[in-house]
C-alpha cells in the first residue's frame, strides 16, 4: 500500500531560478537546407558541402549508372519500335515493350536515388556537429556536442 501511494503522488514542477535557460546558444556549422539545395542542383555537391568526400563517388557512380541504363534502354526501345513499325512482327513488339518498361524502371530508380541523395545531404548536415568518440583509457563511449558562442 505504501508503494501504491508513492506512485500516485505528484511532484511540484513550478519554475525556479535554477531552471532558467543557459546563456549559450547552439549554432549549427552546416545548414541542412543549404546542403539539400546544393544536392538538388548537382548531386554530390551537398556531400562536398558536408565534408563527406567519400560519398561523392558513390552518389555520382550510382546516378551515372542509372542514367546510362536509361539512355541505353531508350535507344533500344527506339530501335525495336522502328523495326516493329517497318516489319510488323510480333517479336519486335515484345522487345519494344520490354525496353520501354526497362527504360521507365530506370527513370523511377533514378528518382529514388536522387531523393536518397537529398535526404543524405540533409541528415548529414544535421549530424555534422554531433560527435561520438571513444575514451581509449576507460574503453567507454563519449558523446561530444560542439557549441559556438557568439
Amino acid at each position: 500500500m505504501l508503494f501504491n501511494c508513492s506512485l500516485l503522488s505528484q511532484t511540484d514542477s513550478l519554475p525556479t531560478e535554477t531552471d532558467s535557460e543557459p546563456d549559450t546558444l547552439f549554432v549549427m556549422q552546416k545548414s541542412p537546407w543549404g546542403a539539400l539545395v546544393r544536392s538538388a542542383i548537382l548531386p554530390g555537391w551537398g556531400q562536398f558541402y558536408n565534408e563527406a568526400y567519400y560519398k561523392i563517388p558513390v552518389v555520382l557512380g550510382i546516378s551515372g549508372w542509372l542514367i546510362y541504363n536509361y539512355i541505353d534502354n531508350h535507344n533500344l526501345y527506339k530501335k525495336y519500335r522502328d523495326l516493329y513499325i517497318s516489319t510488323n512482327l510480333a517479336g519486335y513488339k515484345e522487345y519494344r515493350e520490354f525496353y520501354r518498361d526497362q527504360r521507365d524502371l530506370f527513370a523511377i530508380y533514378y528518382v529514388f536515388a536522387f531523393i536518397a541523395n537529398l535526404v543524405d545531404a540533409y541528415v548529414d548536415a544535421h549530424l555534422f556537429d554531433f560527435s561520438v568518440t571513444e575514451d581509449f583509457m576507460r574503453k567507454t563511449q563519449m558523446i561530444n556536442v560542439r557549441f559556438n558562442l557568439p
